[in-house]
């Protein structure tokens, strides 16, 4: 497996990810493009044998840094991706100044919130009715400043 920075190759694997991950709430391709080329944004991803694995993104305003989306296939979940994933997007937030990373989160996706919270998430917000199923959006902050990363890209 390789994690590496994400280039705008990758926007099509990414989207179609998303669908099969987020299905009515997936990201459409020119959103994807959006995601990895913006300004402030940051984009990895996971490929083995050149099958995409997993991808996270991030856009930084100021020092808070969002993370706007991590997903892994499922044939994957379970294996240190999104771990890896995520760590490689905590050391560039602090590389690029970020202090603090935030996100939003289903209050309905158990396995997500059970995951962010061993890695320092903690809820400081509910947004009721956010998401499309009409669950609540949970607002997750973490310092950035707390603990070191330990994602290792290859470039």
């Amino acid at each position: 497996m390789i994690l590496r920075p994400a280039t705008l190759d990758d926007a099509p694997d990414i989207a179609a990810v998303d669908r099969v991950l987020f299905d009515v709430d997936a990201w459409s391709l020119p959103s994807v493009v959006d995601e990895i080329s913006g300004e402030g944004r940051f984009a990895v991803v996971v490929v083995s044998d050149g099958v995409l694995l997993g991808y996270a993104m991030t856009m930084r305003a100021d020092e808070v840094v969002d993370l706007q989306r991590i997903g892994v296939l499922p044939s994957e979940q379970r294996n240190g991706i999104a771990r890896s994933l995520l760590a490689a997007a905590h050391d560039q937030a602090r590389a690029d100044g970020g202090r603090r990373m935030m996100l939003e989160v289903s209050s309905t996706n158990q396995a997500a919130l059970a995951f962010y919270s061993t890695e320092g998430f903690v809820e400081m917000d509910r947004r009721r009715g956010y998401y499309r199923d009409g669950s609540d959006a949970l607002v997750l902050c973490r310092s950035l400043e707390d603990k070191a990363g330990s994602g290792r890209m290859s470039r």
